[in-house]
């Protein structure tokens, strides 16, 4: 190429860089000496390591910046998401309660009250994250491992009741609250004595040991009295075995001995409303009403003037602790359990399930009002402690390929229970032997017509009809599989499964260590720092007094 095709913006020297070049030149004619052109190249280079070094450096002061900004805007978050002085926290566990627990009873109720697919629960709008559930000793927890780690912060193998794997004692959030000088509650809907309420405030090997446990609500601890309300079912724990109604092994009366301890007892639902929801509830109280178990929210209903429901003694416990803490420099901490979410995933019971999980729902809603109500800084912290049944809002028929539906509208056919139906039928049969009437065609019509009137199932099949004559010992799983296989819901056991399950909270911001995936323990511990309670101290005082 000619110079004059150069291109304009070839790589010449700058004007500046020529006239010294032509001044050096100059002086080497006049003095004879060899000019040393400086390299174009070597400028260059030293000028990219000078840009380089300095970019470096930029970065490096714009990291070290970030991660100081970030570490002081982490601690500032945690500490404002604590409140310093008096505070209430109540927390809620949806025993057996999966994510599909929600997905189904989210549909059935828009079906059941004609709502829009948009339409939600209460819940749905406060979910922040989910919980791992793990035991140590397996990948599927039980309730008592599950509540260990709500309680103590701690992991446990399945059965043990804030008892660690070396079989010692772990302190619980409840205790180290009530030594910190709270107010403490449980509510519950199944058997007082049950895992989940057992493990906020006694400590067993096994669950099974319901005596104890009982022995321990009431004081009979090696921490003397920790619980101050307790509501919920088991009264049989609580009855000497010399009377009828009792369940106990021995002759201890713990109704009497709690009454001694200075107990309020009540055991009825007159009782229960002449409390005022609270208002008029003396502390320490004892509610227990009924032997075992309060029967599911979709037979309850029916029986209204017998037993409360959570969402009754929930706001009764709340107001009740709020007014014994009125004058107090501490608040109270609080466990609500909807329990039996939990016994109609054991059943493989849809439709005692949604109706568990919306009685949870409402019970959720009252204690969000009581928070916005409450001059005391309140936190409301909700989860599971493991899915039931693994269940699935879906169910294969038949070996080819499966259909993308199923039927909200059979569950809503359903006005009782299988659990309630098996007791029904079993009265039946029972009054059958007595009469001497054994006639199968007239048990096969009775059946029809407790699944029509009671289940909305007009086409009981010659298999079903036939299975629970032959086998009325499993006529709950049997009438909780006509009306799952109908609805196409599905079931994978009927024991617990290993999902995830989701956290909720009233605020996410004051429950911000909770947001996204966490350990079972995280929860616990989660509840102890809030309530800035030494749960450790405690550890130490068990095990010194257990000696």
């Amino acid at each position: 190429m000619s110079r004059n095709q150069e291109p304009l913006l070839s790589n010449r020297p700058s004007s500046e860089q020529s006239n010294d070049n032509d001044l050096a030149e100059e002086d080497a004619l006049l003095t004879g000496e060899r000019v040393q052109r400086p390299s174009g190249n070597d400028k260059i280079k030293w000028r990219e390591w000078i840009l380089f070094g300095w970019a470096f450096a930029a970065t490096a002061v714009v990291i070290v910046l970030a991660v100081l900004y970030q570490n002081q805007k982490t601690t500032q978050s945690h500490s404002s998401s604590t409140p310093s002085g008096k505070r209430n926290l109540i927390f809620m566990v949806s025993d057996g309660m999966g994510p599909t627990s929600l997905s189904m009873t989210r549909s059935f109720r828009q079906q059941q009250y004609g709502l829009p697919y948009g339409d939600i629960l209460v819940l749905d709008d406060h979910l922040i994250g989910q919980s791992r559930t793990r035991s140590s000793s397996s990948l599927v927890t039980d309730s008592a491992a599950g509540a260990t780690a709500f309680s103590c912060g701690k992991k446990s193998y399945n059965g043990a009741i804030s008892i660690l794997p070396d079989f010692t004692p772990c302190g619980t959030v409840l205790e180290a609250a009530k030594k910190e000088g709270y107010m403490t509650g449980l509510v519950v809907t199944t058997r007082i004595t049950d895992a989940t309420p057992a493990c906020f405030a006694s400590h067993v090997n096994l669950r099974q040991e319901e005596d104890l446990i009982a022995d321990q609500l009431i004081g009979n601890h090696p921490l003397g009295h920790t619980v101050d309300l307790i509501l919920g079912g088991g009264r049989c724990r609580f009855l000497p075995n010399t009377t009828s109604a009792s369940c106990r092994e021995d002759s201890k009366d713990l109704v009497e001995e709690a009454k001694q301890k200075g107990y309020t007892y009540i055991d009825n639902r007159k009782d229960f409303d002449s409390l005022q929801t609270g208002n008029g509830l003396k502390l320490p109280f004892l509610g227990l009403f009924a032997d075992e178990d309060i029967p599911y929210e979709i037979d309850r209903r029916f029986e209204d003037d017998t037993y409360p429901a959570l969402r009754e003694m929930a706001e009764t416990a709340l107001k009740a602790l709020s007014a014994a803490t009125k004058n107090s420099d501490k608040g109270f901490f609080l466990m609500i359990e909807g329990s039996r979410i939990d016994h109609a995933g054991h059943g493989n019971d849809p439709a005692a399930q949604v109706h568990e999980v919306l009685s949870y729902d409402h019970a959720f809603q009252s204690v969000l009002s009581f928070i916005e109500k409450e001059q005391t800084p309140s936190l409301l912290v909700g989860t599971s402690d493991h899915e039931t049944g693994g269940l699935s809002a879906a169910r294969q028929l038949h070996e080819t390929y499966p259909e993308y539906l199923w039927y909200p509208e059979v569950l809503a056919n359903a006005s009782h229970s299988a659990h309630w139906l098996a007791h029904a039928y079993r009265d039946h049969l029972a009054a059958s032997t007595s009469r001497g009437d054994g006639d199968k065609k007239k048990l096969k019509h009775y059946l029809r017509k407790l699944l029509k009137e009671h289940m909305g199932v007009h086409d009981a099949s010659s298999t079903e009809l036939s299975t629970l004559i032959a086998q009325p010992e499993i006529a709950s799983y049997v009438f909780a599989d006509i009306i799952s296989r109908r609805a196409q819901i599905g079931w994978s056991t009927h024991g617990h499964s290993a999902a995830d399950v989701n956290i909720y909270a009233s605020d996410s911001v004051s429950a911000k260590p909770l947001v996204g995936n966490h350990e079972n323990t995280e929860v616990g511990k989660f509840l102890r720092d809030w309530l800035d309670v030494d749960v450790d101290a405690v550890t130490k005082e068990l095990r010194r007094k257990s000696r």
